[in-house]
């Protein structure tokens, strides 16, 4: 069986028509070094961790600016756009992990940590949260992971890594109900609730029906609406919607494109459609929302 370990970043391919997005290849690597340039927002399909040893990041992640500062973790399906926002000439000192998504099924997650995954948010923890020497793990991994062995003892070291941030995340979280589990499911509904999901974040910009989701999955629509519904905690619907208003607000902030053209781009059927979604999820109008937050 072939390595995959490269020491490098992921290269680039042709970006994404028509709201110049990036996408790049998917490929287990890890590297050491500033925060570099980001003129516009890229997605690849994979975990992707960044681990703050001095300064600090800044993501504008699907519609969301969060900040990562020194001594913290954050950890994401990098299927969301994002983009890295430079602030200043300050110098910093990032770890960068990405582990392709298909490896990170493998591991058999929690339903509950892998769900905080596929709701396309950006999880931020304090590095001490995994109770280990992450700056000693980073620097064994690129020199040892030059062998298939030493990748497989790599992963099973990211994995730890992950379960443990995952759990602090859900442990702290304001607001996590305990009282609140979602039933386990097989290795099997798990696969298909993540294609269903992958099949969303790629496709969101079209005119997908249920069926289509469905479809992706090899799955009935009612059988795919209610095994999503009950796994994830929400509908395909309201999945496909978030999607579709992070982009909005993505483009908001970073474009000067008319709300008509943005709702339009993000897969949003009509002005009118866009407007009730948006303002319902974000508490204000598209106007509002880009004057509130535009990024020079």
């Amino acid at each position: 069986m072939a390595c995959m370990f490269r020491a490098m970043p992921v290269e680039t391919l042709l970006p994404e028509s028509p709201d110049s997005v990036e996408i790049t290849a998917s490929r287990l690597s890890v590297w050491r070094g500033e925060v570099p340039s980001m003129p516009r927002a890229h997605r690849h399909d994979d975990l992707e961790l960044n681990f703050v040893l001095d300064g600090a990041l800044e993501y504008l992640f699907g519609g969301s600016r969060v900040r990562i500062e020194s001594g913290q973790i954050a950890l994401f399906w990098a299927a969301t756009p994002h983009r890295l926002i430079a602030k200043d000439a300050t110098p910093s000192d990032i770890w960068w992990l990405h582990i392709p998504l298909p490896k990170v099924l493998s591991w058999g997650l929690p339903n509950r940590n892998l769900n905080e995954l596929l709701m396309n948010q950006l999880i931020v923890v304090p590095a001490a949260a995994v109770e280990r020497n992450l700056e000693s793990m980073f620097k064994s991994w690129t020199s040892d992971l030059e062998s298939c062995e030493g990748e497989t003892i790599a992963l099973l070291e990211a994995h730890a890594v992950t379960r443990r941030a995952l759990q602090h995340h859900l442990q702290s979280s304001s607001d996590a109900d305990e009282n609140q589990t979602l039933p386990a499911a097989t290795g099997d509904c798990m696969m298909r609730i993540t294609t269903m999901a992958q099949f969303m974040t790629t496709h969101f910009r079209q005119n997908i029906s249920m069926s289509d989701i469905a479809s992706s999955a090899h799955l009935s629509p009612n059988y795919a609406m209610t095994l999503f519904r009950d796994m994830v905690g929400t509908t395909l619907g309201n999945y496909l919607t978030r999607c579709r208003v992070a982009e909005a607000q993505r483009l908001l902030i970073t474009t000067s494109m008319t709300t008509l053209a943005i709702a339009h781009a993000a897969g949003f059927g009509s002005q009118s459609s866009f407007y009730d979604h948006f303002t319902r999820l974000c508490g204000s109008s598209p106007g509002t929302y880009r004057r509130l937050r535009s990024i020079p």
